[in-house]
């Protein structure tokens, strides 16, 4: 009789530990891992400029927003900030808002760099990824394009060249 309750309970645990097994290999490799999508409302947040000023995305509604995640050590995010910031005076003028949030670093690098580029639109920092986490950002550079509504309307990950990111300011103008 214990032997057999025994082998009923080592069966039930072994049945435990392969449906959490099974729910895991389920989670990782076949549901969505971007947490923000296109369509969805880009999520809320507030993050301080390198003048100590508040960013919150929601008091840019009306405008459109390029709101790219970078960091000073990313080559390719090198080459297209004086891109951006050639094209920010215009587009500003027509209702598009770029909104560069740093990926955690020090203060003193990321106002170093902009120094250096010459950079005019607000530079924010995200100190602890909250942002980053929230919208699900991989590699970087990676863009969010927003509507004046606040929908996300494309995501590009990777370098853009000057067209390419004038031709994204475009396509949010209000």
């Amino acid at each position: 009789m214990k032997k057999q309750q025994r082998l009923v309970m080592r069966t039930v645990i072994l049945l435990l530990l392969l449906a959490a097994l099974g729910y895991t290999i389920y989670a990782n490799f076949f549901t969505e891992k971007t947490a923000v999508a296109v369509g969805s409302t880009a999520p809320d947040f507030v993050l301080s400029d390198l003048e100590g000023r508040e960013h919150r995305l929601s008091d840019y509604r009306g405008k459109g927003v390029f709101l790219n995640f970078w960091g000073t050590w990313c080559k390719p995010c090198e080459r297209e900030m004086p891109y951006m910031n050639e094209l920010y005076p215009i587009y500003q003028k027509q209702g598009v808002e770029i909104l560069a949030v740093n990926v955690g670093e020090p203060k003193l690098n990321v106002e170093k760099f902009a120094e250096r580029f010459g950079l005019t639109f607000p530079i924010v920092i995200d100190r602890q990824d909250q942002v980053l986490n929230a919208y699900g950002v991989g590699p970087l550079p990676t863009t969010f394009l927003i509507d004046k509504n606040g929908k996300v309307k494309k995501i590009i990950t990777g370098t853009m060249t000057k067209e390419d990111i004038k031709q994204h300011l475009e396509s949010i103008k209000p």
